[in-house]
C-alpha cells in the first residue's frame, strides 16, 4: 500500500509539471519536456530488455525507426500520399487513421520485427548479441533509404501530422513504467535476474531462458516501437539517419548509469543525460566543438564504471517506492535454487537438494 500511494504521488507530480510547463513555458520548453520522458520510457524499457535478462542489445533505434515510418505512414494525410508515397497500395494510400492505432500497428510492426529477428541473435552472447542487433539498425536505414517510394528515402518524410501532445507522451510514460514494474516485481522479473546471475543454475530450476529472453526483446521492442511512432507525431518529420548508433549506445548509457536492473536508476539517468545533453548544446554551437556533449558522457560513463560499476542504484529501487521490501535488491532479486543449485550441481546431487555438501 506504501508503494503504490508513493506511486500515485510520483504520477501526480509529474501530471503537475507537465500542467506547469505547458501553461508557463515556452512551446520550445514543452516539446523538450516530451522528449525528455520519452527518453525516460525507452531507458526503462531497455532495463527490461538488457537489465533484467542480461543481454547487450543495441537494437532499440531500429524498432524506433520501423514504428516511426509505420505510424508517419499511417497518419500522412491522403491527399499528399500519391505525391510523396506514389508505391504505397490503395489501402494505404486512400486511408488517414488515427494517431492511436496508428501507434498500436506500429508497435505490433517493430515486436513482429523484433520475434523474427530474436529467434536467431537471441542464441549470441554478450558483444556477439551487441554486433548483430547494431546490425539490425544499419539493415534498417538501408531498407528505408532503398524503398523510396514507400519512404522517399533519403529525403524522409516531413509535414507528418503533429498528432503528440505532452499529455500523451505522460501517458505514455507511465503505462511503460507500470509495465515494467509489474514485470520487475513479478515471478518472470524474479527468473530473468536469476538468469541474468547464473543462466546454467537458472535452466536447472526450470526456467525457460529463451522463452524470457526473448519476451523481454519483444517487449522493449514494442515500446521503442511505440516510441518512434510518438516522437514522429511530436517533431513532424522522419529520416533513415533520425534514430541511429549515436542514440543506441545514449540508451545503454543510461542503463549503466543508473544500475542494471534498476527502473528508478534508469529513468533518473535518462533526465540526467538528456538536460545535460540539452544544456550544453549552446556552449558546442559557440565553440564550434561539435559532440561535446557526446564526449562528457562518455567521460562520466568511463568514472562511474570506474568508481562506481553498480550504478547509481545497483538492481535495486527506492525503499519509498516498494513499501519497504526491496524485491529489486541484487542480493534478494534471484530466488535461492538459482543460487544454490550450482553447489548442489557440482556434489553430483539432484537440483531439488540445495543443502548437499560439497564433495
Amino acid at each position: 500500500m506504501r508503494g503504490a500511494a508513493a506511486h500515485l504521488l510520483l504520477a501526480l507530480a509529474l501530471a503537475a509539471l507537465v500542467a506547469l510547463v505547458q501553461r508557463a513555458l515556452s512551446p520550445y520548453a514543452v516539446t523538450l519536456l516530451s522528449l525528455v520522458l520519452m527518453q525516460v520510457a525507452l531507458a526503462v524499457s531497455l532495463q527490461v530488455t538488457n537489465g533484467l535478462t542480461g543481454l547487450f542489445s543495441l537494437g532499440h533505434p531500429a524498432f524506433m525507426t520501423v514504428g516511426a515510418y509505420v505510424s508517419a505512414i499511417l497518419t500522412y494525410p491522403v491527399r499528399r500520399k500519391g505525391f510523396m508515397m506514389p508505391d504505397l497500395p490503395p489501402v494505404l494510400a486512400e486511408s488517414e487513421w488515427a494517431l492511436v492505432p496508428a501507434v498500436l500497428v506500429a508497435a505490433l510492426a517493430a515486436a513482429l520485427l523484433a520475434l523474427v529477428v530474436g529467434l536467431s541473435v537471441l542464441r549470441l552472447k554478450g558483444h556477439y548479441l551487441a554486433v548483430a542487433t547494431l546490425g539490425l539498425i544499419i539493415v534498417v536505414r538501408t531498407l528505408v533509404n532503398n524503398l523510396d517510394g514507400y519512404t522517399r528515402g533519403g529525403l524522409g518524410l516531413s509535414g507528418v501530422p503533429r498528432l503528440t501532445d505532452p499529455w500523451t507522451v505522460y501517458a505514455f510514460v507511465v503505462l511503460v513504467w507500470y509495465l515494467c514494474w509489474r514485470i520487475k516485481h513479478s515471478s518472470y522479473g524474479r527468473a530473468m535476474m536469476a538468469m541474468r546471475e547464473n543462466e546454467l543454475a537458472a535452466r536447472s530450476t526450470g526456467v525457460d531462458v529463451l522463452a524470457l529472453q526473448l519476451f523481454a526483446f519483444v517487449f522493449g521492442a514494442a515500446v521503442a516501437g511505440a516510441a518512434g511512432a510518438l516522437t514522429v507525431h511530436l517533431v513532424s518529420v522522419v529520416t533513415p539517419g533520425a534514430y541511429g548508433i549515436p542514440l543506441a549506445f545514449t540508451l545503454v548509457v543510461m542503463v549503466v548509469i543508473g544500475g542494471q536492473g534498476s527502473l528508478t536508476g534508469a529513468a533518473l539517468a535518462a533526465v540526467l543525460v538528456a538536460l545535460a545533453s540539452e544544456a550544453l548544446r549552446p556552449l558546442e554551437e559557440s565553440l564550434e566543438l561539435y559532440g561535446l556533449s557526446q564526449a562528457l558522457v562518455a567521460v562520466a560513463l568511463l568514472l562511474m564504471l570506474r568508481f562506481r560499476p553498480q550504478g547509481l542504484f545497483g538492481s535495486r529501487e527506492p525503499g519509498l517506492l516498494v513499501g519497504g521490501s526491496n524485491l529489486g535488491g541484487s542480493s534478494s532479486a534471484c530466488p535461492s535454487p538459482a543460487r544454490t543449485t550450482p553447489r548442489a550441481v557440482s556434489a553430483g546431487t539432484a537440483p531439488s537438494t540445495p543443502d548437499a555438501p560439497r564433495s
